[in-house]
């Protein structure tokens, strides 16, 4: 699971914005954001760049 609809929120960031920048389709992201699908730690890394973040802020710890 990961965090970035969260963080996107904490942002205010929308999807779309999110979307265009990684250069993918809203359903991909908006995957993403529902933790339908997780991103590839390529796209993960990618995603913590734009939203200038660690990407370990993305994850969810399962402790």
């Amino acid at each position: 699971m990961n965090r970035i609809k969260e963080v996107l929120v904490d942002k205010g960031i929308k999807q779309v914005w999110l979307a265009e920048r990684l250069g993918k389709s809203f359903n991909t992201v908006n995957g993403y954001v529902q933790n339908r699908t997780q991103p590839s730690l390529e796209t993960l890394y990618e995603i913590a760049t734009i939203l200038q973040i660690d990407a370990k802020e993305l994850l969810v710890s399962k402790i």
